[in-house]
């Protein structure tokens, strides 16, 4: 049995899954608060033939959870999170977590996200300002301040670390399991003015995308040489009979 043949169209099949998941992450490099896109594999052995064949699985996607850089803007209406925690945010397909902290204020006073999701607090509740009241003053634990006086404060929720995350549009997730508000922020902290960037590290994934296009060419070779190798046994065995 040709072996050869069927374990390299696993591998490209593979490899084609790594060269979607690289491109997108790239498209997403200068997007805040995008979490890039990792495929783990997992090796398959088959009995069929004479001696086990491994065979590569297609590949299973996940979200990586490692924190983007962050950028100082000066911007009062920007925030990013130090540690492990995220922002909660309203919308029709329900509560959605990021790591988009760029807010804006609406005329009826509610934080809302650039796209216009609510913010929330620990609660789940919207968040509401004076719109004309002035500059915000957002501490570390996430408590806001208006001229002076307190008014509310923004959620920070953990999200298991075992917990899977489904995408939502470009920065949000989704998880599988139940987060909790964050109540102890020894190593979290919200800083304002600033924002973080996509985790996507371009160069590294330039060099992962030409690795993975020479492995998908030398794949396309193995199975050239497999059919031309079948050719000719076929041709040698239609010779002698």
């Amino acid at each position: 049995m040709q072996t050869a043949l069927p374990v390299s169209l696993s591998a490209q099949l593979a490899m084609e899954k790594r060269l979607e998941t690289i491109a997108h992450n790239l498209a997403n490099a200068r997007t805040a608060g995008f979490r890039s896109e990792e495929v783990k594999f997992e090796q398959m052995i088959s009995s069929a033939a004479q001696k086990p064949v491994a065979f590569v699985s297609e590949g299973q996607t996940y979200l990586s959870r490692e924190s983007g850089e962050l950028t100082q803007t000066g911007n009062t209406l920007d925030m990013a999170i130090g540690g492990d925690a995220w922002f909660g945010i309203q919308t029709p397909q329900g509560r959605v977590y990021t790591r988009d902290g760029r807010m804006r204020i609406d005329a009826e006073g509610n934080l809302q996200t650039l796209n216009g999701y609510g913010i929330v607090d620990a609660g789940g509740s919207p968040i509401s300002v004076d719109p004309n009241g002035g500059p915000l003053t957002i501490a570390r634990d996430g408590m806001i301040q208006q001229r002076g006086q307190q008014i509310g404060a923004v959620g920070l929720f953990a999200i298991p670390a075992n917990a899977n995350l489904a995408r939502f549009e470009n920065s949000g997730v989704i998880p599988d399991q139940a987060v909790q508000p964050v109540l102890d922020f020894n190593g979290i902290a919200v800083e304002q003015g600033f924002v973080e960037g996509s985790n996507v590290n371009p160069i590294l994934a330039i060099t992962r995308l030409i690795e993975v296009q020479r492995a998908f060419e030398s794949a396309s070779n193995l199975i050239q040489s497999s059919e031309k190798t079948l050719d000719g046994a076929v041709r040698d065995l239609g010779t002698v009979s």
